[in-house]
């Protein structure tokens, strides 16, 4: 319903947009627009109210994996460490893009093979490096997620990819002390790449998030790091005659043919995000500006619009658009002023006792056949809005601890009606899911809270369970649950108290 008053308002609502009104004057905002009687600033950075830029530190292992030397050797780790700080930036809702720093060491080891075994040679090295590369960040929580009502989720799915420049030396240690020699040449002990055009590296991975808060993102991030790079093992370099079969000398990076040394890194990461705003882009429901919209409209506590005809009825409407210049007080209107009748049967909502569904003006607008309404008998009325907000564990009978000040209230109160009476506590669910799940769902919920009532001293016998699973909707027209936004399936998923 919301979302039909502001697509009826679209004209008059875009005069509404808070801190970007002019009153009479063209001159204090001289890049504005007119449409009707208000001057509209344009949408630039300054009217966002999102922000897009972050810092993010983070640590964990380094691990040589596809290399001559390996940091898992003999089914034994030799765990060493990374750890990064980069500048984010967040382009739009789905890609973003980091400048990282990163710094690390690896422990590897490895044995030549030969015919003489062991005493061909065993080797054990360490890298120690540092990197810095742009990176690209892809959410595809976002490219999968689906736009809704205030959607509350907290976990994001990302994929990184990026290029950069690697400094890194080595240092290589034999179990032979006399293998290292000058004749024949031997693998230099150490190894040192300089920062240059010749250490390009790429990585890429993935990451899992989790939102802490408006300024705190938790991350677990894996990346694979491609070197090209032959020596960033420690393992050495060998020209190309030491590849001849018929060499006698022996290189640790012989042992496997690939010319690229290769590691992976498990990082636990904290995200700050910085700015003034309440969300940022990557967790922005991109429908938030249009509610922000309606509920400056419907609340109408801020002095938005002057206007030169003035505003006779007093709805927000100058009197210059406004087609219904006697609205009563009290009742929403469109963007044209006049006063709104969901249902269409000649009862504006303001009078409407049935604002959904249609009725005749003399019944107030609600349909002369419908279902009785239950019984009232004293304090059921009072316990029903006790009843009102009960909330339960996603898909679990499992009452939460912020509902059990309602239920004592409740129970207090029914205690204190005659123990002759009899009650139903009827369970009702959403439209969505099949019948048979809602319906056992709707009989689990209510059979929790006759149990709390009776364990708080309500008599057994006052109290009926009674699930009705998707059968008792509060809003009929929410069937299926995607017609209507979400504040009422949420009024659907209800426990109530009625006269038995």
């Amino acid at each position: 319903m919301k979302l039909g008053l502001l697509l009826l308002a679209t004209l008059p609502i875009a005069a509404y947009a808070q801190d970007s009104i002019a009153v009479t004057s063209n001159s204090k905002y001289p890049n504005t627009f007119s449409s009707g009687s208000a001057n509209v600033q344009p949408f630039d950075n300054k009217a966002r109210r999102f922000n897009d830029w972050s810092v993010s530190i983070g640590g964990g292992t380094t691990l040589m994996v596809h290399s001559d030397l390996k940091s898992i050797y003999d089914k034994k780790v030799n765990w060493g460490y990374n750890s990064y700080v980069s500048l984010d930036k967040q382009i739009n809702h789905t890609f973003g893009i980091s400048l990282i720093y990163q710094r690390g060491e690896t422990k590897q080891k490895g044995q030549l093979e030969g015919a003489a075994g062991i005493a061909a040679g065993v080797a054990e090295a360490t890298t120690k490096y540092n990197q810095i590369a742009l990176l690209g960040d892809i959410n595809f929580s976002n490219l999968m997620r689906r736009v809704d009502n205030h959607s509350p989720y907290r976990w994001a799915l990302h994929g990184y990819g990026g290029v950069g420049l690697m400094n890194f030396n080595t240092s290589l240690h034999d179990n032979n002390e006399f293998r290292w020699s000058n004749s024949p040449a031997r693998v230099p002990l150490f190894i040192n790449q300089k920062l240059d055009i010749n250490s390009i590296y790429y990585q890429f991975g993935t990451g899992l998030k989790y939102k802490v808060s408006r300024l705190i993102d938790l991350e677990l991030r894996a990346m694979y790091i491609i070197s090209g790079d032959d020596e960033f093992d420690g393992g050495g370099n060998a020209g190309p005659a030491d590849y001849d079969p018929t060499s006698q000398v022996s290189k640790y990076n012989m042992i496997d043919k690939k010319r690229s040394d290769n590691a992976l890194t498990v990082n636990l990461g904290l995200s700050i995000k910085l700015g003034k705003h309440l969300s940022h882009l990557a967790w922005h429901d991109p429908l938030q500006e249009a509610y922000y919209r309606v509920n400056v409209l419907e609340n109408k506590d801020v002095d938005l619009v002057v206007c030169e005809k003035g505003d006779l009825d007093n709805d927000g409407v100058c009197d210059d658009w406004d087609r219904q210049l006697d609205t009563p007080a009290g009742a929403r209107v469109d963007g044209a002023g006049v006063a709104l009748d969901i249902d269409l049967d000649g009862v504006i909502d303001l009078y409407d006792k049935c604002v959904t569904v249609p009725g005749p003006v003399e019944n107030n607008g609600c349909p002369t056949t419908v279902a009785p309404k239950p019984v009232v008998i004293g304090g059921v009325d009072e316990v029903n809005k006790d009843f009102e907000g009960i909330e339960f564990e996603l898909n679990s009978d499992k009452i939460r601890p912020q509902s059990f000040e309602k239920l004592n209230h409740a129970a207090d109160v029914i205690k204190g009606l005659n123990a002759d009476d009899k009650f139903l506590v009827v369970g009702a669910t959403d439209s969505r899911g099949s019948a048979a799940l809602n319906q056992t769902l709707s009989q689990k919920r209510a059979n929790a809270v006759v149990k709390y009532l009776t364990e708080k001293g309500v008599s057994s016998g006052m109290l009926t369970a009674e699930g009705r699973g998707k059968t008792d909707l509060k809003y009929p027209e929410c069937d299926p649950a995607t017609k209507c936004p979400e504040w009422k399936n949420e009024a659907n998923r209800r426990v109530y108290f009625q006269a038995k």
